[in-house]
This record gives structure tokens, C-alpha cells and sequence, in this order.
């Protein structure tokens, strides 16, 4: 007895055309999954995180204004006349120390990676 013949074992047998445009379809619905959507997911990180470092830079630029306005106005006459630079230059070693704690703690966790 012999087997089957080839159109009794593919009874789905379908043309060239068909298959090459379900190919094109899957090959779509792939670069969909793989793209787009975590495209999408990587849009809301990175729009929460731009927001969170503007509001940041923000909060920061006001503290030390505040800062400089307390040395300015609540610290008496001790700024005053040949001193009255003095309370730029603490803020601004005092901006100088903060943004070396920010570098100190990114090359921190750069390095544990």
C-alpha cells in the first residue's frame, strides 16, 4: 500500500501569494510588538523623568535664591560694605558642594552595575 499523496497530506494547501501576504502580516504584527509598544511604555518613562528634573532643577534654583536672600537680608551688617560679594560666593560653593554629591552619587550607581 502506498502513502499518501502530497494533496492528501496538505489538505490547507494554499497559493504562493496567500502565503507570502500572511508572511508580510505576521512580519507586521512582530515589528508592532517589538517596537511600537515598548515605544510607548519608554514615552511615559521618559516623560515622568524630564518632568521630575525640571521640577527638581526647579526646587533647587529656589533654595539657593533663598539661601542667598537669607545671607543677604538676616545675617545683619555682617555682609555689609567691603563683604557684600561674600554671599554669592557661599552660595556658590554651597551649588558647588550640591552638584558634587549629584556626580559622586551617579558615578556610584554607574560603577555597581
Amino acid at each position: 500500500m502506498r502513502g499518501p499523496s502530497v494533496a492528501e497530506r496538505r489538505p490547507n494547501d494554499k497559493s504562493i501569494p496567500n502565503l507570502a501576504t500572511e508572511l508580510w502580516d505576521l512580519v507586521r504584527a512582530y515589528a508592532k510588538q517589538e517596537t511600537i509598544e515598548p515605544a510607548k511604555g519608554l514615552g511615559r518613562f521618559v516623560t515622568f523623568g524630564v518632568a521630575g528634573s525640571v521640577l527638581l532643577g526647579l526646587g533647587t534654583v529656589l533654595l539657593v535664591v533663598a539661601v542667598l536672600r537669607l545671607l543677604q537680608d538676616q545675617m545683619g551688617t555682617i555682609f555689609d560694605g567691603n563683604l557684600s560679594w561674600a554671599p554669592y560666593v557661599l552660595t556658590l560653593i554651597i551649588c558647588a558642594a550640591v552638584i558634587g554629591a549629584a556626580l559622586s552619587a551617579v558615578r556610584k550607581k554607574g560603577s555597581r552595575s
